[in-house]
């Protein structure tokens, strides 16, 4: 009778976690969901990129297991107008390409979904049924990488016993803006079959074929309607894919949530790129926010990560935010605005959100892990012009000023708040290794009146200050107060972990993970509020990781990302709700990928070829590894952490299957890393592997 208990115990467990996970996973970067599992109706929205159109798919599949879509496309260089933040052009189009299919003249009206699954294309198995007709349909949705469209394919198999004649009617459907709508005059939006005429084919059983459609858009004033080759464009969605997960930074652990949520941030955070006058952006998404860069988003969030990705495309949108935030340095020490929108054309940013410390934390971590002097020393003038106006923001208490923070103004940030302070702390340390680095290399045209050892000893006071004015009992946990005045707990209470202040990181982790502010969904913004933003949620657990508290965070860390990417709403974070309804903005996907590099290694640039790691190990776990790491290097490297015996980790560090360094810690120790396997050919004037060292 016990043994039954037992079994019919794990049964139910089995059958509950089956319910709550609608998703399961497929492969290294793919989600699967079986209609046969879950409730129906069910309905969710996807956001995918290329260079010169997003997309949102608001897709569902009905009581009856009927498909729908609804496509809201964005096309961030047809510029609406006024031309403003918001102004990319976002047409509707729910056309349905399989209106008036038929078998043997007979319509095929019963749809059947089977599966879906996401792995960077939107994939929609299921069977086609008429009257004595059988086939198999699937349907494949993706954005162009390159041109301003939307791509569709259609494989139809007859599955049935006899000979089937397919005839799919050709659809074309124009719709053109007014002219005074636009910046560059009227647009079209275009979305057609392949084919001219009605495309008949005939199937024997067995067989199959396939078709196409896109929706696309330009500007007639000075476009014309561009060919195209679907098929060709889905090959290149797939290299694109493939080459940022597979070839770049992969991470695997003995938790397979972890490691597929890993790689699918890969995806949301590097798709997001955009062609514009100004150069690539990296833009946040969500049907709001194109063609243009964000001081937090893209200069504090994702910037610093896309040096361990290696991706040129993320890299050259890097650049292009600090070149042209350089423009909005001045001899006034007025404060940089939040965003520069509209492909450069304009800026928005009517007060102070603590944009400076944002700047000049993600350039300085960025400028040392790209390891590349001359780029270092074209961004410098900007780092160190952020780093002079946060000090001069020093308020009587020696804590940075701002009039708000990243949420401008949604929730009270007081005049000082702990985010700002927090952030130009880690700054002027990372700042501290480059200017050393950058004197040390008697950089060519390289100039700075400012010395290494002025900024530690300020980021050394500004800590103390931090911990006076900050530190409070808040709600009974002994942690931070956000602001002056504040009572209740914040979500943000978590940003000094992740610059290495562990002050406080008892109490603090206690409030982060307790009822007050904890929810399925992560960390509320405040306690009592039912508001989201996965962004803190993100540095909260990349700081309690760091802070020493693996266990802790893998906990919630595997609640969490079994939440964003087998619940409801998936494959990726999200930004916040109920603002946004949960869209992907893209800049959070970067930081959950740096939970794994900065939180779990406590990977931390110390110069343009060195760093520190602090390795953790959860209890559950004897090993993990992340490969293909660009940052502070010109070739990829991994690095791999093993238990060995109760209490040591051996940390191995390696390249082209090569061990270069071997390292026996204790958990949590730090460890430093110079990686020794490059030299300057000076004739060539360029670095290049030295493959000596490694025999």
């Amino acid at each position: 009778m016990r043994h039954f208990i037992l079994f019919f115990s794990l049964l139910c467990a089995l059958t509950l976690q089956a319910v709550e996970n609608r998703w399961q996973i497929q492969g290294n970067h793919s989600v699967r969901w079986n209609t046969t599992d879950g409730k129906l109706p069910y309905n969710d929205h996807i956001e995918m990129s290329g260079l010169r159109a997003s997309v949102v798919y608001y897709w569902g599949v009905d009581g009856q297991k009927q498909f729908h879509m609804n496509r809201h496309l964005v096309f961030p260089m047809l510029r609406t107008i006024p031309n403003n933040t918001h102004a990319s052009w976002m047409p509707r189009c729910d056309v349905d390409f399989l209106k008036g299919m038929t078998a043997n003249n007979r319509s095929l009206t019963e749809q059947e979904v089977k599966v879906v699954t996401i792995n960077g294309l939107l994939t929609v198995y299921g069977t086609l049924k008429g009257d004595n007709n059988d086939f198999e349909l699937t349907r494949i949705f993706f954005p162009s990488t390159q041109k301003a469209a939307v791509c569709e394919k259609y494989t139809i198999k007859n599955i049935g016993n006899k000979v089937e004649t397919i005839i799919v009617p050709a659809l074309r459907s124009v719709r053109t803006t007014n002219k005074e709508e636009g910046t560059r005059g009227s647009y079209c939006l275009v979305a057609q079959t392949e084919f001219q005429q009605d495309w008949k084919v005939t199937l024997k059983p067995g067989d199959y074929t396939n078709f196409y459609a896109s929706v696309q858009a330009y500007a007639p004033a000075d476009e014309k309607e561009t060919a195209i080759d679907a098929e060709q464009e889905l090959k290149r969605r797939g290299e694109f894919v493939e080459e940022v997960t597979s070839k770049k930074l992969r991470f695997v652990c003995p938790d397979n949530t972890i490691n597929t949520l890993f790689e699918m941030s890969k995806i949301r955070t590097s798709e997001s790129i955009f062609y514009t006058q100004g150069g690539l952006m990296h833009a946040p998404g969500g049907e709001s926010y194109y063609a243009a860069m964000w001081c937090n988003d893209q200069a504090e969030y994702v910037n610093p990560f896309f040096p361990f990705l290696g991706y040129d495309k993320g890299n050259e949108s890097a650049m292009t935010t600090w070149k042209w935030y350089l423009k909005y340095i001045n001899p006034e020490y007025k404060f940089v605005p939040w965003s520069i929108i509209c492909g450069g054309d304009d800026v928005f940013g009517p007060f102070d959100r603590g944009d400076a410390a944002m700047l000049a934390y993600g350039a300085s971590r960025y400028c040392l892990e790209r390891g590349d002097e001359k780029i270092a020393k074209d961004v410098w003038p900007l780092i160190e012009w952020c780093l002079e106006y946060c000090h001069r923001k020093l308020n009587k208490n020696g804590v940075v000023a701002s009039d708000a923070d990243e949420l401008e103004h949604r929730l009270p940030s007081g005049d000082a708040n702990l985010c700002t302070s927090s952030l130009y702390y880690d700054a002027l340390l990372s700042s501290a290794y480059l200017l050393e680095e950058l004197k040390g290399l008697k950089v060519k045209g390289f100039k700075s009146l400012a010395n290494a050892a002025t900024y530690r000893k300020q980021a050394a006071t500004l800590r103390k200050n931090i911990d006076k004015f900050f530190h409070a009992k808040v709600e009974g946990y002994d942690t931070y107060r956000y602001y002056e005045g504040n009572d209740v707990l914040r979500s943000w209470i978590c940003i000094p972990l992740t610059m290495g202040i562990y002050d406080r990181a008892k109490g603090t982790l206690e409030a982060m993970f307790s009822p007050q502010l904890w929810t399925e969904n992560g960390m509320l913004s405040q306690s009592g509020d039912k508001i989201f933003w996965d962004r803190s949620t993100l540095y909260g657990l990349r700081g309690a990781f760091a802070a020493g508290y693996a266990d802790k965070a893998l906990e919630y860390l595997k609640k969490f990302s079994t939440i964003r990417l087998l619940g409801e709403h998936v494959p990726y974070v999200v930004e916040a709700w109920p603002e946004g309804g949960q869209r992907h903005l893209a800049a959070e996907s970067g930081l959950y990928c740096r939970i794994i590099t900065e939180g779990l290694l406590g990977f931390r640039p110390t110069g343009l070829r060195t760093f520190t790691l602090t390795p953790q190990m959860p209890t559950e776990w004897d090993n993990y590894r992340l490969d293909n790491i660009y940052a502070c290097t010109w070739a990829p490297f991994g690095i791999e952490v093993v238990r060995k015996g109760a209490n040591k980790l051996v940390v191995n560090v390696v390249s082209r299957n090569n061990t270069l360094k071997t390292y026996t810690i204790k958990p949590g120790e730090t460890i430093k890393v110079d990686l020794p396997f490059f030299k300057i050919d000076k004739e060539l004037d360029n670095i290049v592997f030295d493959d000596n060292i490694l025999k």
